[in-house]
């Protein structure tokens, strides 16, 4: 399960969705000739990653009224579930152990968390954030032991993890113990891309790619074709493992040289809940399904699960297909 408060690196890339969205910085761009609409893109950052709406418009003032939505609702969402906001809420939650009257998209996005926790038998657990804390605190340190944390201090984070242990109902979001911590950096980025996209499509937008660090794609790109997407090969800087074609679906890739605690990349942000340490199956997993929140939090899970664990839980899911990086450079499909 990943956690933490470090930006991650790009796992997904964008591939000639409108002449190239590679560049920083929270702007409005304009892309497109030849009599057909127009596409107007933002780029800034959400969540600590690089982010992109990309939409197709013949009505420049209407895409700009669009954009400008679609960003106060990332806006919105990042002031309830950013780690690096003090005044967010889910940073209160951390703080202080309860929520009195959350935030009713805090609830909804809990509850999903546990449902999924519940389904993968907590390989996912949004409650991992005691783990970071110890991994980043013990690398922070000068001289720091590269075997890692001690035994000791893994036990004493493991205690505080458990999401059941999360109480969550409309009325108040609570931790049965104390020391307990969330982070839903396995499924936020996820959500909000799809409540964006969602917004488009209420609008009318039926061309659409939302790039939040997590891809969903609206209808198909303007040229008739599906949205092209490529997935980075972790192994080599600038390669690919494979191109995604994507139409009204979305894709998302956990992979644990997304954040290193050392150089080596032994230590990282996917944790299995269950031992404690890093995962360390598989190189990366991507994941296509119809929404990006399930494309996120299961491109984690499947991280972190045995091929057993992935076989008992493909009755439990439809329309979801993956791509497993091993560590002997085999790629598996994997569908449920």
């Amino acid at each position: 399960m990943t956690a933490g408060g470090i930006g991650r690196r790009r796992v997904i890339r964008l591939m000639a969705a409108a002449g190239g969205l590679a560049a920083g910085g929270s702007v409005l761009a304009r892309a497109g000739t030849g009599g057909r609409p127009l596409a107007e893109i933002w780029r800034g950052s959400a969540l600590g990653a690089e982010a992109s709406i990309t939409l197709y418009h013949e009505d420049r003032a209407e895409a700009r009224r669009l954009l400008r939505a679609a960003v106060g609702e990332l806006r919105r969402l990042e002031a309830v579930f950013s780690l690096y906001r003090p005044d967010s809420a889910l940073s209160r939650l951390n703080r202080e152990g309860r929520l009195a009257v959350p935030p009713l998209e805090m609830v909804e996005l809990l509850a999903i968390a546990r449902s999924f926790a519940e389904r993968t038998g907590g390989a996912f657990d949004p409650t991992v954030q005691p783990l970071w804390q110890v991994y980043a605190g013990h690398f922070a340190t000068a001289g720091a032991d590269p075997a890692g944390p001690p035994e000791a201090a893994v036990a004493a984070a493991r205690a505080r993890v458990g999401w059941r242990h999360l109480r969550v109902e409309s009325t108040g979001v609570a931790f049965a113990r104390a020391g307990m911590a969330v982070t839903l950096n396995g499924i936020a980025q996820g959500y909000i891309t799809d409540r964006v996209a969602d917004l488009l499509k209420r609008e009318g937008m039926a061309s659409v790619l939302v790039d939040l660090g997590e891809i969903r794609a609206l209808g198909r790109h303007p040229e008739g074709r599906p949205w092209q997407v490529g997935i980075r090969d972790p192994r080599e800087a600038g390669a690919l493992l494979r191109r995604v074609a994507l139409e009204d679906r979305a894709l998302a890739t956990s992979a644990g040289s997304g954040t290193r605690f050392d150089g080596s990349g032994r230590f990282h942000h996917l944790f299995d809940p269950r031992s404690g340490r890093s995962a360390q199956r598989y190189l990366s997993v991507s994941v296509l399904a119809p929404r990006a929140t399930v494309a996120d939090a299961l491109s984690t899970a499947l991280y972190v699960m045995s091929p057993e664990e992935r076989e008992a839980l493909r009755g439990r899911l439809t329309e979801v297909v993956a791509w497993i990086l091993h560590r002997d450079g085999r790629v598996e499909l994997w569908k449920a």
